[in-house]
């Protein structure tokens, strides 16, 4: 091999590398450097059951409870967040939620009745989740619609990037005392709240219209209510079938380990087989993004449904750890090629001044499936075992992958024209993506159609 074939393959890799950053404005960056910084200190909900059992003492049951308050918690402030996000607009409502963030799991460390840590708890599930849907408003008013699938894709490698360090980092600090953790993270989101408030500029545009929407001609924008999301049966079945999903992903950290249990294996074991989930989501996200990017959201979600459902099936089948890993590199590829496609139909689906609640709406979605899936998971394992329960998962895969391939064979286009721009400074990146929108058809059934 010569020494020009064997530079060849560097180059190439960094080619693709800065290809796969750039043309992304400089807000898109500070959002992603606020998500980075936010998960690297996302302590607390990862070793809250360990810290209520081990450092205070409490039953499996209480911690489970609190678990619970904290799932609800964001069960709450999904719809209500939303909202705030088309209301008071995306950088206040980010700021709102990660100072209370900051606050509440502060005071959690310091709690020690049960009663107060059960409902700081709540509070804290509340705070977390409320800053997701103005994250995700925000990223699309900035990003313009061919790169939002790559956006997405790159905020999502963010998250599990962050989670890895954090989740190493979290079992270090917690030897000098779980104290230490929750002021880790309250100090970590109030950095990311100042990057947020110093570097990220409003980008709520002020109104729009929606072409071919009789109902809007002449009266500017129609208003936006959670009573329309809810109408809006395209939208909520999209919301349906992401639940469906979610309720499937969520078995890998409450049945996946009971199931591992029940065969034998070790927590140790479980801790490297979905060690594998995150690994490949770092390696392999940016890299799968580039090539599903350009082609149809349709095949994508499809195909992502069906990873998704027979990668669980396939638990089913296991009887070694090689055996568990296999079936965690086949969902997990769903999940890589899912995460960024649905987002971005999300975005798609969602009037321009009403993106704060139809992402409210879609991040209910997960709360509720991080909700259900723990009971859903342990009632089917506990009445007719752990094979029927990955079965099922298989079956709730392909219901979601047909679903999918009925909506979208024949969703049309949401084109949307700029009635009065923001006057705050992002209001010229932010008229730019929304010009660029006009000409983004959601040609879902179309061979090599651009990607959401």
């Amino acid at each position: 091999m010569s020494a020009s074939t064997s530079s060849r393959g560097p180059a190439r890799l960094r080619r693709a590398a800065l290809e796969s950053v750039s043309g992304l404005p400089r807000q898109f960056w500070w959002l992603w450097t606020s998500t980075l910084i936010n998960r690297l200190g996302a302590f607390v909900a990862t070793f809250l059951a360990l810290y209520l059992t081990v450092e205070r003492g409490h039953s499996a049951s209480y911690a489970g409870l609190v678990g619970a308050l904290y799932g609800l918690g964001g069960v709450i402030s999904s719809v209500g967040a939303g909202v705030l996000t088309d209301r008071l607009g995306r950088r206040p409502t980010m700021l709102v939620a990660q100072l209370s963030t900051a606050a509440s799991v502060a005071l959690l460390g310091f709690m020690t009745d049960p009663v107060a840590i059960a409902a700081v708890a709540g509070v804290v599930g509340m705070a977390t989740n409320a800053s997701r849907p103005a994250v995700q408003a925000m990223m699309a008013d900035i990003v313009a619609p061919e790169d939002r699938v790559r956006a997405f894709a790159l905020n999502y490698w963010a998250i599990n990037l962050g989670f890895a360090v954090s989740s190493t980092a979290a079992g270090l600090i917690a030897q000098h005392g779980y104290l230490a953790l929750f002021l880790g993270e309250s100090t970590l989101v109030l950095a990311c709240a100042l990057v947020v408030f110093f570097k990220l500029p409003e980008s709520r545009p002020a109104a729009t219209v929606t072409a071919g929407d009789d109902r809007n001609a002449g009266s500017g924008p129609a208003a936006v209510s959670m009573r329309t999301v809810v109408r809006d049966g395209r939208f909520m079945t999209v919301v349906g079938l992401n639940l469906l999903l979610a309720l499937i992903f969520q078995q890998a950290y409450v049945s996946m380990p009971v199931s591992m249990g029940q065969d034998g294996f070790s927590s140790a074991d479980f801790g490297t087989v979905i060690a594998v989930n995150g690994v490949l989501v770092v390696l392999l996200q940016i890299p799968v993004t580039r090539f599903i990017e350009h082609r149809s959201p349709a095949t994508l979600l499809i195909g992502s449904a069906l990873l998704a459902g027979y990668g669980f099936g396939l638990t089913a089948l296991a009887g070694s750890v090689a055996m568990y890993a296999l079936a965690v590199v086949v969902w997990t590829l769903g999940e890589i090629i899912n995460s960024p496609t649905q987002m971005g139909l999300v975005v798609r689906l969602s009037p321009l001044h009403g993106r704060g609640r139809y992402q409210g709406m879609y991040s209910l979605s997960w709360s509720v499936a991080s909700l259900a899936a723990p009971l859903l998971g342990g009632t089917v394992i506990d009445h007719y075992g752990a094979d029927v329960l990955w079965a099922g998962c298989a079956a709730v895969g392909t219901v979601a992958a047909l679903g999918y391939g009925l909506l979208l064979r024949s969703l049309p286009g949401r084109t949307e024209v700029v009635v009065d721009a923001s006057a705050e400074p992002a209001s010229a990146s932010t008229s730019a993506s929304v010009a660029a929108q006009g000409a983004d058809p959601v040609s879902a059934s179309a061979p090599g159609g651009t990607g959401a």
